[in-house]
């Protein structure tokens, strides 16, 4: 047997995750026979390249030498993968998203910012789904949301870059509804609503409104998931449902948006990449047209454009 990379990349996860069974997990293979073929590489490297506890691992001399020339190794193939896709004279970019509303503007600025670029853009419903997707690589670069404090799990080889670091979370409501011609709502308000989401995307934004409701004095009533957006705002319009909103969502017809007073339901963007597969320059030109995109959705709103004009801290800072 010979080392290979797969076998370097599996050292280098068994010492990043401190025990077999965490870097089983993250490898997507069961821990005997992780652990199998951790002692078939041990053979070969001719000693034991971790000390086992019963609290994890730990390198061994050997152990940090091979970690040091695999670090080496897996990070100039890397920069060779990155380097052969970005040359290529008609790369193809593989991108996933969550249903974010800036998505409806992406097209054209991915034509103007990566113009030689074929585009291949794929709407999931998980963003964990996402990045366990951009890791065995069937995206390049992958655009999600995290709402509250809720994070979605990094893998190894993947930059993260925030597009917009704070976001406050709107209600769509019918414009028959009692409270639409208000300028703001109090969460309380809409105490005796019925909800409707997307199905969950594993942003956090189901945990984080029944947290804010909660703290509003009472449990929100959540009856639809839905998928399809317009489905939602047919919903909505027809005055069965309440939903939490993009401030940057565009008018629908028989709907208002509505800032919801305090902004007690905030949310981030953010884009991750393959370092493996993108180069520090395209995914630069990427976040431009992603921010891009963000921006011209804001007039969309002229309460939430006020909102963002008085923020600058929160704007996208371009290369």
């Amino acid at each position: 047997m010979q080392l290979e990379l797969r076998h370097l990349e599996a050292v280098l996860q068994v010492a990043e995750a401190g025990s077999v069974g965490r870097a089983a997990a993250r490898l997507g293979v069961s821990q005997p026979a992780l652990s199998a073929q951790l002692r078939r590489i041990e053979r070969v490297a001719g000693g034991e390249l971790f000390v086992r506890s019963a609290s994890g691992v730990a390198p061994t001399p050997l152990g940090e030498f091979v970690l040091s020339a695999a670090r080496r190794v897996l990070g100039e193939m890397d920069a060779l993968t990155a380097g052969t896709r970005a040359a290529a004279p008609h790369p193809t970019l593989r991108l996933g998203c969550i249903l974010l509303v800036l998505v409806d503007q992406l097209f054209g600025r991915l034509e103007t910012e990566l113009p030689d670029h074929e585009i291949d853009i794929t709407i999931e419903h998980s963003a964990p789904a996402l990045m366990r997707m951009l890791q065995a690589g069937q995206y390049d670069a992958i655009l999600f949301g995290e709402v509250a404090d809720h994070e979605v799990p990094l893998t190894d080889g993947v930059a993260v870059r925030t597009l917009i670091p704070k976001e406050p979370a709107c209600v769509r409501l019918s414009a028959s509804h009692p409270l639409a011609g208000q300028k703001e709502i109090e969460l309380a308000d809409l105490a005796g609503e019925t909800w409707t989401t997307l199905t969950d995307d594993g942003d956090g934004g189901p945990e984080a409104m029944t947290d804010a409701c909660r703290r509003a004095g009472f449990t929100p009533k959540l009856r639809y998931r839905i998928a399809d957006r317009r489905m939602r705002w047919e919903l909505i319009a027809a005055g069965r449902a309440v939903s939490l909103c993009q401030p940057t969502s565009p008018h629908v017809e028989g709907t208002v948006l509505r800032p919801l007073a305090g902004d007690p339901i905030i949310g981030r963007i953010r884009l991750a990449w393959n370092r493996a597969a993108i180069s520090e320059p395209r995914a630069g030109l990427l976040f431009r047209a992603v921010a891009r995109a963000y921006l011209d959705s804001i007039p969309n709103n002229t309460f939430f454009q006020a909102w963002w004009e008085s923020r600058p801290e929160l704007h996208p800072a371009f290369d």
